[in-house]
C-alpha cells in the first residue's frame, strides 16, 4: 500500500473516533474558537477606527497646519496667514470664482453619553461657506444647515446617535452661549460624524478665540504638481510657517496611535490565550494516542509506516484547529463586524465613534493562527505515536 493511501487509512480510522473523544475534542475547538473570536474582534476595533479616519482624506484636498504640527488641536493659523491661504495659486475655485477653502476652529466640548453623567471631549468645529462644497460627502439627514451669523450647530450622526441632548430642536450650551441643534448630517461614516459643527465666526466669538486651527482647501490640481505648486507658494511667502498635507496622508497619521496599541493588545491577548489553546490540543492529541495505541501498534504490525501516522495525527489537530478557527471568526463577525463604539483619539483628546470592521484578511489571520495552535499541540503527540514501540503497545494495551 502506498504512502498516500496509508495516509488516507489511518487519517479516515482517527476522524471516525472523534465521536468517542467528544469531550476532548471540544476543548481544543473551543479553546482555539476564542482565540481567534478575540483575536479577531480586537482587531476588527482598530481596523474600523483606522477606516474611519483613513476614509476621511480625499486625495483632492490639503490640509494645512501651523508649521510642526502634527494635529489641528496643537496648530493655529492667524487670520491674516488664513486669508493669505486663500489667495494662493493652486487651489481651486468654484463657479462664481471663490476659492474653495475652509479656515476653520476646532475646540472640545464637554457632553455626556446617552443614559450616562460623566462628560465626554465631543469636537465642535466652525467652519466658513465652502466647506460643504470641500467636502461634498456631507450631507443633511434631517433638518437642515445651521445659518451664517446664528448660534445654530449641526450634528454628526454618529455623535448625535452617542451623546445624550443632540437631537434636532434641543438646546445645547457651551462656554455660557446657548446653541440650537437645526441638523444631523452624514459623511460616508468618516471621522466628521463624531463632529459637531457651527459657523466659524460665531463659534470664535463664543469661544472668545481670534484665530483658527486650520485650513481645508480643494486644489486646481489634484496631480503631485498640483499639490508642489500650493507647497512652493507657501515656501516663497516669508510671511507663512505653514504645513500643507493630503487629507488621507494627515488622516493616517492621526488613526496610527490607536490602531499600533489596538494590535498591541490584541496580539498580546490572543498570544497567552494561544498558549492555553495549544496545551489543551496537547492533551487532547495525547488522550486520543492513548485510547488507540493498540489499534495504532495493529497498523504499525501490519506494514503501516510511522510517517502516515505522524500524518494522520497532524491533520486531525489542523482539522479541529479549522473547526475552532471557524467558529471564531463566524462569532466575531456576527456580533462585531457593524457595531459601533466610541472612543478616545490619542492625538486630539477627542471622542471618535467607529464601526468595527471584520473584514477578510483578519478572517484569514485568525484562520491562520488557528492553524498554528493545531500544529504546535499536534507535533509532539504526532511523533510519540510513531515512535510508540510496536511490541509494548499491543503488550500494554
Amino acid at each position: 500500500m502506498s504512502g498516500l493511501n496509508q495516509v488516507v487509512h489511518v487519517t479516515l480510522i482517527n476522524l471516525r473516533n472523534v465521536p468517542r473523544r467528544l469531550g476532548t475534542s471540544l476543548v481544543v475547538v473551543v479553546g482555539i474558537a476564542g482565540v481567534v473570536g478575540v483575536l479577531v474582534s480586537v482587531l476588527a476595533m482598530g481596523e474600523g477606527f483606522r477606516h474611519t479616519l483613513a476614509s476621511t482624506g480625499r486625495p483632492t484636498r490639503v490640509i494645512m497646519l501651523r508649521a510642526g504640527s502634527e494635529a489641528e488641536m496643537s496648530s493655529g493659523v492667524a487670520r491674516d496667514q488664513a486669508f493669505l491661504l486663500a489667495s494662493l495659486p493652486g487651489i481651486a475655485r468654484d463657479a462664481d470664482g471663490r476659492t474653495l477653502v475652509s479656515a476653520e476652529l476646532v475646540v472640545m466640548v464637554d457632553l455626556p453619553r446617552k443614559g450616562e453623567t460623566d462628560p465626554n471631549n465631543v469636537p465642535f468645529r466652525g467652519v466658513q461657506p465652502a466647506a460643504f462644497t470641500i467636502r461634498n460627502e456631507a450631507t443633511i439627514v434631517e433638518g437642515r444647515r445651521f445659518e451664517r451669523g446664528v448660534r445654530e450647530v449641526i450634528i454628526g450622526r454618529k455623535a448625535a446617535a452617542q451623546f445624550a441632548g443632540l437631537s434636532v430642536g434641543s438646546h445645547i450650551a457651551f462656554r455660557d452661549s446657548d446653541w440650537t441643534v437645526v441638523g444631523i448630517f452624514a459623511s460616508d461614516g468618516d471621522v466628521h460624524e463624531s463632529e459637531i459643527w457651527a459657523d466659524a465666526e460665531v463659534a470664535m466669538s463664543a469661544f472668545r478665540r481670534s484665530g483658527f486651527q486650520s485650513v481645508t482647501a480643494t486644489l486646481a490640481d489634484a496631480a503631485e504638481s498640483g499639490l508642489q505648486t500650493v507647497k512652493d507658494a507657501v515656501a516663497r511667502d516669508r510671511r507663512l510657517s505653514i504645513s500643507v498635507i493630503r487629507e488621507p496622508e494627515y488622516y493616517a497619521k492621526q488613526a496610527s496611535i490607536l490602531s499600533k496599541l489596538i494590535g498591541v493588545l490584541g496580539y498580546s491577548v490572543a498570544m497567552f490565550m494561544a498558549i492555553g489553546a495549544t496545551f489543551g490540543a496537547l492533551n487532547c492529541m495525547y488522550s486520543a494516542i492513548a485510547s488507540r495505541q493498540v489499534e495504532i501498534a495493529t497498523l504499525r504490525a501490519i506494514g503501516f509506516g510511522g510517517t502516515p501516522v505522524v500524518v494522520s495525527v497532524m491533520l486531525e489537530a489542523l482539522l479541529l484547529a479549522l473547526l475552532g478557527g471557524s467558529v471564531g471568526g463566524a462569532l466575531a463577525y456576527v456580533y462585531c463586524d457593524g457595531a459601533t463604539l466610541s472612543t478616545l483619539n490619542f492625538n486630539t483628546f477627542s471622542q471618535v465613534a467607529f464601526d468595527f470592521r471584520v473584514t477578510r484578511g483578519l478572517l484569514v489571520q485568525g484562520l491562520l493562527w488557528a492553524l498554528l495552535i493545531g500544529a504546535a499541540g499536534g507535533l509532539l503527540p504526532a511523533i510519540h505515536a510513531a515512535r510508540l514501540p510496536v511490541t509494548h503497545a499491543l503488550r500494554t494495551g
